[in-house]
């Protein structure tokens, strides 16, 4: 199995015309993965979705929409997505149902230095499109520092029941 060490290595070694060519072909595959895992030049970011309930909203308002709150004892991973059809899946189908989440759901976009994300690899969670990062609670701080402007919010489920409780 090659490793993304050795993926970078042989990108390193191509002649620059293919990489253009390389470059060209990426953007055509539009393939939030392998763009998550080749990453790209300096400063470049990676955009990433996570979807949050009320709580976790208001706590990351707090920050001036720039961080992710700390994990719970009982939370050891912190989930981003690479997608936002997956986001809004979690916020519409899960956030709207679930009491701890104020019973509605939100879809936050971010982006986040790739130089830094490729230390981590993204895993297929399901489906094709249900692509996620697992970072561990430990590197939250240092997530956080790497994520490059605000945190937006773009979408918002409410209740299915029709009773807000946010």
């Amino acid at each position: 199995m090659v490793t993304r060490a050795d993926l970078h290595q042989r990108i390193d070694a191509l002649p620059e015309e293919l990489l253009d060519e390389a470059e060209r072909r990426l953007a055509e595959l539009d393939s939030p993965m392998l763009r998550a895992l080749l990453g790209g030049a300096d400063g470049a970011t990676v955009t990433l979705y996570r979807p949050v309930g009320q709580q976790e909203l208001d706590l990351i308002a707090a920050t001036g929409y720039r961080r992710f709150p700390p994990r719970l004892p009982q939370q050891p991973i912190f989930y981003p997505v690479l997608n936002e059809e997956y986001a809004r899946q979690i916020a519409r189908d899960w956030n709207t149902k679930d009491d701890a989440s104020g019973r509605v759901g939100y879809v936050t976009r971010f982006a986040v230095n790739a130089a830094y994300l490729r230390r981590y690899e993204p895993h297929q969670a399901g489906g094709k499109v249900h692509q996620e990062y697992w970072i561990p609670a430990a590197d939250l701080d240092e997530f956080n520092a790497n994520i490059a402007g605000p945190i937006e919010v773009i979408e918002r489920f409410p209740p299915i029941d029709g009773v807000d409780q946010g």
